[in-house]
């Protein structure tokens, strides 16, 4: 398997992709980062997803501010590459960026996923309301009921719009996406149009699947990477 970084043009200048890349691959999947950036654990991430036979491909939404990363837990570097972020719009044009180089490799949309971690957990779901692709998952996303940032409207009245199946995952012990939000999100979709489903984890907090933060949560991690290869091949052509 190939991993390498790679760099794509888009309307606001070039933007680093880490890929992973294995011989043979016949599907794909966007992996979009937490808060933090494209860092060493969301590109061990993305070769995870190489390993499991995917084209892996993880775009860096900060590159506008010149890229890089924020150590976990420094908000205040957080918020500086944040705001190099004014929008959905924005968020969409690098991922549709990610989704041309993929075209360009050989992978339609019914054959691509989309899974987002802190961050990207709402950015799957936005992607999942704007595009067609195989299938969408979110881990831990906030701001998809409650809001977080005014750039980032809340998207849970938009279930109706739903092109693409979504999985949603959340720690119960998530001190910053309460129970009611992801009950709230279930509810709501009872009307989608496309198959979703959510799963929460009882003794799990926010950030469970990393496992170099102090939040990781073994058993939760794996049920729910098990959860995320199987809703891809459930719904991947």
């Amino acid at each position: 398997m190939r991993s390498e970084s790679t760099m794509l043009d888009t309307a606001d200048g070039p933007m680093r992709v880490y890929e992973a890349v294995p011989d043979g691959a016949s599907r794909a999947v966007v992996v979009v980062q937490e808060a933090f950036g494209v860092n060493a654990h969301i590109e061990d991430v993305t070769r995870r997803f190489g390993d499991a036979g995917y084209h892996a491909v993880a775009p860096d939404f900060f590159h506008r501010a010149g890229g890089g990363t924020a150590e976990y837990g420094d908000w205040d570097a957080v918020i500086k590459l944040f705001g190099s972020v004014t929008g959905d719009a924005e968020v969409l044009a690098d991922v549709d960026a990610a989704l041309d180089h993929l075209h360009a490799s050989g992978f339609t949309d019914d054959h691509i996923a989309i899974v987002g971690f802190c961050f990207g957990g709402r950015v799957s779901f936005m992607v999942a309301l704007e595009r067609s692709l195989g299938a969408a998952v979110g881990f831990y996303g906030g701001g998809i009921v409650t809001g977080r940032f005014p750039q980032f409207p809340t998207l849970v009245d938009r279930v109706g719009e739903l092109q693409t199946p979504w999985l949603g995952l959340f720690g119960d012990e998530d001190a910053s996406i309460p129970v009611d939000d992801v009950e709230a999100l279930r509810a709501a979709l009872g009307g989608a149009p496309v198959d979703s489903e959510i799963v929460r984890y009882a003794d799990a907090g926010h950030g469970f699947h990393c496992d170099v933060r102090g939040e990781y949560h073994e058993d939760a991690a794996a049920d729910a990477w098990t959860r995320t290869l199987d809703w891809f091949a459930r719904h991947l052509a």
